[in-house]
């Protein structure tokens, strides 16, 4: 048996065995050690001769929910700070806190955005707005463990009980709350418990802010559920023509090409996929190019339907919301299915695969699966991805991990995967991508029709 306890000159001949590139992983400011020091896979960086499984994040990378996520981070800031409009602060700054707030865990969003904007939040707002988050939680939110942190945090300034209030009640049976009604739920909490909140240290605000981050994020997927996309649309964004959940480009694609599901019609694919990214990036091509790139597509479509890859999704976000994004997205891609392909015996069998995301994913891990302490990026949520697949050690060689931020890039490869393709979006392309094996920037199109999925 090894030795168990060793010292530092131990550990670091121990260490330089793992691998040739490290990386520093710093943890929650509540978690000790500070950081931790991990070994990253070797890239990967020639050509595959066969791919067995395929894992690949949600938010940002497969569908578009990280906008929905960065407007409730902004306006977690914007209710502490009591600067609720653009005319008294911007909002959030694209090159400088975007970076911060994408790919890592809620916790250390969070934490980056408390410290930088620590001089503008105010006691009182910062105890108005968690007192009706935990409210909304409590009263309307649907994820149990949400509602177990909320109760959590009120009995730590000893409030309880507050679904035994009879004021409160009055606003269960309500199918939304407009403004009037939260203006004075919020002032009803604030007068009655506002006492209890003697003094806040940083991990209280930190705490706190995690709150009314899920909560906003959370109401805004239950009226997406519900059919309310145009009208949340417009309030957030001014466009109600806005999508807010939909597939990445190339995805309605992709998703059925890895699995080996494109039999047919192979053309008609190729042509969606090669028009809608010329469209997006201008791009030009000669038309020996498009043929070799046809002929290519075709190649991977039969390879494919002999070896379907095994798939799993990997996120950050909580079950409760990845169930809410994915369900949403798949018939977004349905959709796009249905209006591409000619009726068939064919397009009823491809159709079958997307009525249900849990009918083409052979594994979804989220934040449920694991801690909040150990998200991206940690290797975690992807070791468990290559477990759930059931993929050996000496087979991860054979997969290939798609992900738009640094924190997810590096997870991958801290999970041993060396093949790590980034498809940085809008939001994400000033992240530092060094962990990657290839920089895809436009996206999931360019992985299929610039390197033919790097066979």
């Amino acid at each position: 048996m090894k030795k168990k306890f060793i010292n530092k000159k131990e550990a670091k001949a121990s260490i330089e065995k793992l691998s040739d590139e490290f990386v520093v992983i710093k943890n929650p400011s509540y978690i000790h050690p500070e950081y931790e020091v991990v070994p990253l896979a070797k890239k990967n960086q020639k050509p595959v001769k066969h791919l067995s499984a395929a894992v690949m994040d949600m938010d940002g990378t497969t569908t578009t929910t990280e906008l929905l996520c960065i407007h409730s981070l902004e306006f977690m800031v914007r209710t502490f700070s009591n600067r609720l409009n653009k005319s008294l602060w911007k909002g959030l700054d694209e090159k400088l806190d975007y970076p911060n707030i994408i790919g890592n865990s809620t916790t250390k969003h969070v934490e980056y955005l408390i410290n930088k904007y620590s001089r503008y939040l105010k006691k009182n707002d910062v105890i108005k707005s968690f007192l009706f988050a935990a409210f909304w939680t409590l009263f309307f939110g649907k994820d149990s463990q949400r509602k177990l942190e909320v109760i959590g945090n009120l009995k730590q300034f000893n409030i309880s009980n507050l679904t035994d209030d009879s004021f409160l009640n009055k606003y269960k049976s309500n199918k939304f709350l407009d403004e009037e009604d939260k203006e004075q739920i919020s002032k009803y909490l604030f007068d009655k418990y506002n006492k209890s909140f003697s003094s806040l240290a940083f991990n209280d605000f930190v705490r706190l802010g995690i709150d009314v981050y899920y909560q906003r994020y959370h109401e805004i997927l239950e009226r997406i559920k519900i059919g309310e996309g145009r009208f949340v649309a417009e309030e957030l964004f001014n466009d109600p023509n806005k999508h807010l959940i939909e597939s990445m480009p190339g995805m309605s694609v992709f998703l059925p090409l890895i699995k080996g599901l494109i039999t047919e019609q192979q053309e008609i694919f190729f042509n969606y996929l090669l028009e809608n990214h010329i469209r997006r990036t201008k791009d030009k091509f000669s038309l020996k190019q498009i043929e070799k790139m046809k002929k290519n597509f075709i190649a991977l479509c039969d390879y494919f339907a002999k070896r379907p890859m095994k798939t799993a999704i990997v996120t950050s976000s909580i079950f409760y919301e990845a169930d809410i994004v994915l369900r949403e997205v798949f018939k977004v891609i349905y959709s796009e299915l249905n209006h591409l392909l000619k009726d068939s015996e064919f397009k009823t069998e491809i159709l079958t695969h997307f009525k249900d995301y849990n009918l083409y994913y052979d594994a979804v891990i989220t934040a449920s699966d694991s801690s909040e302490i150990r998200l991206k990026p940690h290797r975690d949520l992807y070791s468990i991805a290559l477990y759930r697949l059931n993929i050996p050690k000496e087979k991860f060689n054979e997969v290939i991990g798609f992900e738009d931020s640094e924190s997810g890039t590096i997870a991958i490869r801290a999970a041993g995967i060396g093949l790590c393709i980034a498809v940085p979006f809008a939001q994400t392309s000033g992240h530092n991508f060094k962990a990657a094996t290839y920089v895809c920037k436009h996206g999931v199109p360019e992985v299929l029709l610039k390197y033919n999925l790097f066979f």
